[in-house]
């Protein structure tokens, strides 16, 4: 129970903590203006000497071994839904950590996926 806990820890708060630093990296990478190979490579380049690339990429790949890890003794059909949770948390991130704002729509959204997750929860 403590391991599956700390697994699921590890799944939705740092791999949506590595997502949140893929996002701040291309944030500072800038767009792709056009969608020409050139560009994208210049792109991918520029990403690739970020910091917060390589602290997400480790962030996401920690949280990948965790899922594989956990499912090898869970269900998907109960692991799958109760990672939602990460929804939650990538929100919240995105306020903190980007600056983004979030409509009240989303947070309805998030909402109704976390009532779901207790549901899940609820009935194992």
């Amino acid at each position: 129970m403590i391991l599956e806990a700390i697994l699921f820890a590890l799944i939705i708060v740092v791999g949506t903590g590595g997502e949140l630093c893929v996002g701040r990296a291309m944030q500072e990478t800038g767009q792709l203006e056009r969608f020409r190979p050139g560009a994208a490579v210049s792109l991918l380049g520029r990403a690739l000497r970020s910091k917060w690339i390589w602290i997400g990429v480790a962030m996401m790949t920690i949280a990948f071994f965790s899922l594989l890890l956990l499912l090898s003794f869970e269900s998907v059909s109960f692991v799958v839904p109760v990672t939602a949770l990460s929804y939650l948390v990538g929100a919240v991130g995105g306020i903190f950590f980007l600056g983004e704002k979030v409509a009240w729509q989303r947070w309805v959204g998030i909402g109704l996926v976390c009532l779901g997750v207790t549901i899940v929860v609820a009935t194992k």
